[in-house]
Order: C-alpha cells, then structure tokens, then sequence
C-alpha cells in the first residue's frame, strides 16, 4: 500500500472512531454520556470521594450496590445496603444533610438519573442555588407548578413565592423508576468588578427525554438555597433532607451550543 493510501486509511479509520455532535436539545436514545464526546461522572464507582455535606455537615448518604422500592410493603422508602458503587441514596430514613460537589462549575451539561419513593421530594441544585425540582408528580393531572417534578423552583421572598418556571409537561415515571434530567446550564456574568451584569439561565432541561423547560431566566438562588452568593462558578448541590432519593449516572460536560436543526 502507497504511502498515500496509508494515510487515508488511518484517517478515515479516525474520523470513524468519533463520535457524533448530537447537542440539538433532544434526546438519541442512550444517555449522552455514551453517545458524545466530553463526558464525565461525578461518581467514582466505589464511594463519595468529591462530595461532602451541605457547610460540613455530617450525613448519611451511601453508596449502594442496588435500590430497591416496596409498592405494596413501604411505597414511601427507598431502601439500600451499603456497598461501593456508582448510585448513592440518602441514608437509611430517606432524610439526611444535602450532599454538594466539592469542584465547582460554570457553563455545564449536567446529565443525572434519579429514584424517588411514593410522595416523596429533592431537587438538583446548579451552582448551589438554582434548583430543577424533583417530585413525585407521577399521574397528577392537575396544572403544572414550580413545585412538580422537572418545575423550576421558586424564590423566598417576604414569606412567599416569587418567579420560577412549571414544568411544560408532566414527564414523571412511577416512584421507584429511575428517570432523568439532561441540563445546559448558563452561569450568571459579572463585569472587572464584580457586579452582575447578566442573570443564570437554564437554557434547556429535558425530564426523561422530554422537553420540560427552555430559556428560564433565574435572577436569584431558588428556595433553599445553599448559603453562598452568585458566581461564576459554584458546586452543584442534591437535596437530601425532603424525604428518600437515589441518584445515578452523574455526568457533566462544558457548556457547548445547542446545533439548531
């Protein structure tokens, strides 16, 4: 084989090898994480190395080789046994301090799975502040609120409930099914100094495939937020303390452009 030809081989043998853009919004079947370039966990398999509780808290998470869910027996508890794995639940009552990353993010892709018990309530939390609510919403046929499961949550201001976004669609599974957001995320801006000059955006959210927001502006930390102010780059929190939750498959990229198709 010439030389040329050689080359052309190994090149086309390459670019064969790459993996596809698919950052349209939508959902391709598998999770991104096994579909695109620049994925990576935040969970390493085994413990909960990188996370720690909300302001040093001490908690319960765990990891756990399995999660299991009692329709009949105890529909409103997840229930575990400790073993290192790549899915964690929050403690043996389903209540327990909220677990934040030790890094911090700017503009993100955040891909996460999720498993609720019957009636029960978290949310995921961009930069500390901003929350995607997770809730049992299965089966409700009431209008959507800021409080349904893939809503974004509300601020607190004056002992009342300012802003956030409802869900567009009730997306929910069942409680005790794994479901899951996809998230761009655009952190707040700030000028030479210091002052914000453009507000956090959630660009797109997508609940169990399913488009479920698009373009929400957020000009504060939602409800319960942690205690920190806004930034460029903040950690990512999960909420541990409203009642039984198990998390998998927690992947982040940098922000890329959404492909307009």
């Amino acid at each position: 084989m010439s030389c040329r030809l050689l080359v052309l081989a190994l090149t086309f043998a390459l670019s064969a090898q790459r993996l596809p853009d698919l950052n349209d919004g939508e959902a391709h079947g598998d999770p991104p994480y096994l579909l695109e370039d620049g994925w990576r966990p935040l969970l390493n398999g085994k413990d909960l190395a990188g996370w720690h509780g909300q302001d040093s808290k001490p908690h319960e998470w765990f990891t756990t080789r399995g999660v299991r869910w009692e329709r009949l027996l105890s529909p409103s508890r997840l229930i575990g046994i400790p073993a290192p794995s790549g899915r964690m639940l929050n403690g043996p009552q389903g209540r327990t301090a909220n677990l934040v990353t030790a890094e911090k993010f700017g503009d993100v892709e955040l891909y996460i799975e999720y498993m609720v018990s019957k009636g029960s309530n978290s949310g995921v939390y961009l930069h500390g502040l901003y929350e995607v609510q997770i809730f049992d919403s299965y089966g409700s046929s009431e209008p959507m609120k800021t409080s349904d499961n893939g809503g974004i949550y509300h601020r607190w201001i004056d002992n009342k409930g300012v802003g956030g976004s409802p869900p567009a669609r009730n997306a929910s599974g069942r409680p005790g099914e794994w479901q899951s957001f996809q998230i761009w995320f655009r952190a707040p801006r700030f000028d030479a100094s210091g002052r914000k000059i453009e507000n956090a955006r959630f660009l797109r959210v997508l609940h169990n495939g399913l488009s479920v927001q698009n373009v929400v502006e957020l000009e504060g930390g939602t409800r319960a937020h942690v205690n920190i102010p806004e930034a460029p780059e903040n950690p990512i929190m999960l909420q541990g303390d409203h009642g039984p939750v198990a998390f998998r498959h927690i992947y982040v990229r940098p922000l890329r452009p959404i492909i307009v198709r």
